[in-house]
């Protein structure tokens, strides 16, 4: 019972990921105009190019300042480790 729900919850969730991507596809196939088709590509490939690039982070030097603080943070705690005694 559990694989059949199992198998109709994957089927479903495919489903809803692949057919909006060839809904969106498929509309472009259909214009008749060429250049009109090939804007429409060229837009899917940018929305999709949009969608794919990663986010910058917004402060690149808060970030490198806040490695560096916990870097010397992990090396305060280190120096202190090594001078307990192991097996005293």
């Amino acid at each position: 019972m559990d694989s059949i729900i199992a198998r109709f919850a994957i089927a479903a969730l495919l489903f809803h990921v692949i057919a909006p991507a060839a809904a969106v596809e498929q509309s472009c196939r259909f214009i008749q105009a060429k250049a009109e088709r090939e804007a429409c590509y060229k837009r899917q490939e940018d929305e999709l190019a949009a969608k794919r690039k990663p986010v910058a982070p917004a402060n690149d030097s808060q970030a490198l300042g806040t490695l560096r603080q916990m870097r010397q943070d992990d090396d305060a705690v280190y120096r202190s480790i090594n001078n307990i005694c192991r097996g005293c």
